[in-house]
């Protein structure tokens, strides 16, 4: 973090021209209260379900509002497309300037190809029952062929979470994840980790509410995360959402790792679903590298990244703001392969200017 002795200089178009000293900037310097600070990344969003806007109640549980979100997201495709370009545009608005957005259809892409926000869409695989893995693979390739013809190299495959993919469906997946940027939902919930630990829990109610079979599974005692870490170690870069229940043993796991690994946090949507927050002290203790998301208006008020960190100083009042905006800005980009243009104050990068008055609101410059 500098201070008000330097003086960031940017084009007209906004890219990044370069950093100095106040002796050396000259004249026609624009003074400003507040905080300078890249445009925000919003790592992980559901913009797809931006029609389901205070539909489900809050604190249900996680299988709960998987359910809700199953059985209540049909809606008429006008509707679902006039609350995505309104979630856009409330995007726009709260500084942010990418997103990390998982795509179950098509519904997203006519709103993306404006390229109004940069996107990474990762395109999400799921299928408990394995002999559904064939056709659910195949609907998947459909999306990801579409998204890829506008974005080439930013379109991903991705499973779901650890407790909707089964057996079958890794091993179809696993080819389309060699150098890519990949993202699973993990340990959201405590159910998941007693799923794989004893297989028992509440997910067993899941799978007979939606009448899903999967009779080879047999529980291996462990946490969840073991179970299929090494299915996306030839990944790029591996970006693990909500993380609410990981502990030690799991870290090691991952520390252990090649892949370079984020830990994606979405303390509001922890808090609407589950109303838990995920131990955050123990992943900056282990110096993991951590990113912000908001995930969708089926579990937030509002997709605003601001209000995420917002979250988390009120709840971990001795993390610095420096390390929460480092979370937001640089190592979001990081995570979707857009740090090259986004996510730090750096000669020749387009990374949008925010203007942040006493993290209260936040002002748009470029």
């Amino acid at each position: 973090m500098l201070d008000e002795n330097f003086v960031l200089i940017v084009k007209h178009d906004g890219t990044i021209e370069a950093i100095v000293s106040t002796n050396e900037a000259g004249e026609d310097v624009q003074q400003l209260n507040g905080i300078l600070c890249p445009g925000f990344i919003n790592a992980h969003c559901h913009l797809e379900l931006s029609h389901m806007k205070g539909l489900i109640a809050e604190h249900t549980g996680l299988v709960d509002f998987v359910l809700q979100v199953v059985t209540q997201r049909h809606f008429p495709e006008d509707e679902i497309l006039a609350a995505i370009e309104k979630g856009e545009n409330d995007m726009l608005a709260a500084g942010i300037v990418a997103v990390g957005d998982i795509c179950n259809n098509t519904f997203t892409l006519s709103q993306k190809k404006l390229n109004r926000l940069h996107y990474h869409n990762f395109i999400e695989v799921s299928g408990w029952n394995p002999l559904i893995a064939e056709m659910r693979m195949e609907r998947s390739l459909e999306h990801y062929h579409a998204f890829q013809q506008t974005f080439p190299t930013h379109t991903s495959l991705s499973p779901h979470a650890p407790y909707s993919v089964s057996p079958e469906l890794w091993i179809l997946m696993r080819p389309y994840f060699i150098e890519q940027a990949l993202t699973i939902h993990n340990q959201e919930s405590k159910a998941e980790n007693e799923l794989f630990q004893s297989g028992t829990g509440d997910f067993i109610r899941l799978y007979e509410t939606m009448h899903i079979n999967n009779p080879s599974f047999k529980a291996p005692g462990t946490n969840s995360l073991p179970t299929y870490f090494h299915q996306m170690q030839q990944g790029k870069h591996v970006m693990l959402v909500h993380n609410s229940f990981i502990n030690q043993d799991d870290i090691d796991l991952v520390l252990e790792s090649n892949v370079p690994v984020s830990f994606c946090l979405c303390p509001n949507a922890n808090l609407y679903i589950e109303n838990i927050l995920p131990a955050v002290d123990l992943m900056l203790q282990n110096k993991l590298t951590i990113c912000i998301g908001t995930d969708s208006l089926a579990s937030n008020h509002q997709l605003n990244i601001l209000e995420e960190i917002k979250t988390l100083l009120l709840h971990f009042p001795h993390i610095s703001l420096i390390t929460l905006l480092q979370a937001a800005t640089l190592n979001g980009a990081k995570a979707l392969g857009m740090d090259d243009l986004l996510g730090s104050f750096e000669k020749g990068k387009k990374p949008g200017v925010l203007l942040l008055e006493s993290t209260k609101n936040v002002t748009r410059l470029f």
